[in-house]
């Protein structure tokens, strides 16, 4: 089974939500399995055992032809989601096979373990993990990782992002930005209610706390270099799923 990916999810087009190609028509493969157990995540699914039974584990060819079965010709870009994909070896041949049919890869990870094949990702964004997460970032992993990227001269395909919900994770992105100001750099509003299904409240709410971090970022003089971005995805579909 090594030069299987497990898979929960393949579905798409859509557009990608976050980080640094906000707004991209993309297709999304979604990964299972994490080394993480954020607070907040809004893919705990991945992770908690909930979806144990949904998991495939399959090859990157077939993961391919189920792009193509849904996709059809209308994408030239697909994004590998998790969970954290980057526990996964095997990415590495779906990112050769879709390079191979033009298309091109994307993939988030929060910094915590590294892998050859990052170095082929045309959008990699990492996103170490706020306070509110409670997990806690491992920087002298994450140092090396963009150490790393650096050195094979990755700047124009890679980002960092930080969710952030309140001031702590605000001074977090804050110092998370001085350690790498040379790497593009992402904040973005988290979504707090991942079990409602008025979608009107939720936006309000949403809208909310976006002009809040827009506030926060504009009074800031350590963060004058940075984006701030809604949830997009989140305004547009609420809590749904697979989209």
């Amino acid at each position: 089974m090594a030069n299987t990916i497990p898979v929960l999810e393949i579905f798409g087009p859509t557009i990608q939500g976050e980080g640094m190609v906000v707004g991209r028509k993309t297709m999304f493969v979604r990964t299972a399995g994490c080394d993480y157990s954020c607070s907040w995540c809004d893919s705990a699914f991945t992770w908690d055992g909930s979806a144990k039974n949904d998991i495939r584990q399959l090859t990157a060819e077939q993961i391919w032809m189920e792009l193509k079965e849904i996709g059809g010709e209308c994408f030239d870009h697909v994004t590998i989601s998790g969970g954290n994909p980057a526990l996964i070896k095997a990415i590495g041949s779906l990112v050769e096979l879709l390079h191979s049919h033009g298309v091109k890869a994307a993939l988030e990870t929060q910094g915590s373990r590294y892998q050859d094949w990052f170095l082929k990702i045309d959008d990699l964004t990492i996103s170490p993990k706020p306070p509110s997460s409670l997990m806690k970032t491992n920087f002298s992993v994450l140092d090396d990782i963009i150490e790393t990227l650096i050195k094979e001269k990755r700047m124009e395909h890679i980002s960092i992002k930080v969710v952030v919900f309140n001031d702590e994770d605000f001074e977090y992105a804050a110092s998370v930005h001085e350690r790498y100001p040379e790497v593009p750099f992402f904040v973005q509003v988290g979504n707090e209610d991942l079990t409602t299904i008025d979608n009107a409240s939720l936006t309000q709410e949403l809208l909310k706390k976006y002009e809040w971090l827009i506030d926060k970022a504009v009074a800031a003089k350590n963060m004058n270099d940075v984006r701030v971005l809604p949830q997009v995805h989140a305004l547009v579909w609420g809590n749904k799923r697979g989209v």
